[in-house]
């Protein structure tokens, strides 16, 4: 995009922003207020009670969320969250109510990565950059039995097997 050319996004939004559609839209947003300092932008009620239209900022990102409607089913979400401290987002998440997927682990691309489930089957992969590593550094630790492991790791449990249904 050019500098003269108009952002297709409204100003505060990026081009992507992701949905939680769920079964408790308050008590989310109560959520990601505690664990993540997250701040409520918009919360809409429909004629109902159940909430058609929320956002809330976390950082420079804004997420939306709603109720599922009736007969339909939640569609969690899994969300990659970059935080300045990862051992302490991690304690804070859980302190709020999440489970525990993975606990923070050095990666070899250089980030410090936790995951958390929230109340509402939402899978947030919490990451620090803790260092720049090279594509070139980063294929050589992967004959490294070390960061072999750290990375099964993480990657050894099935995100969707803990999703809510």
């Amino acid at each position: 995009m050019s500098d003269q050319a108009a952002s297709t996004a409204p100003k505060g939004y990026t081009a992507v922003t992701p949905w939680i559609i769920g079964r408790d839209t308050a008590k989310l947003l109560d959520y990601v207020v505690a664990a993540f300092d997250a701040v409520e932008i918009a919360r809409v009620h429909n004629p109902d009670g159940a909430i058609g239209h929320a956002e809330f900022r976390i950082d420079d990102a804004i997420v939306m969320a709603f109720d599922v409607p009736p007969g339909s089913a939640p569609t969690p979400a899994f969300l990659r969250l970059y935080v300045a401290d990862c051992d302490a987002t991690y304690q804070k998440a859980l302190a709020a109510g999440g489970t525990s997927h993975t606990e923070p682990t050095t990666a070899p691309f250089g980030e410090r990565v936790a995951r958390v489930l929230d109340p509402f089957g939402n899978l947030w992969w919490i990451h620090t950059r803790v260092e720049d590593v090279s594509q070139e550094e980063f294929v050589r630790r992967l004959d490294n039995p070390k960061w072999l492991a750290a990375l099964a790791y993480l990657q050894a449990q099935d995100p969707v097997a803990h999703v809510a249904r």
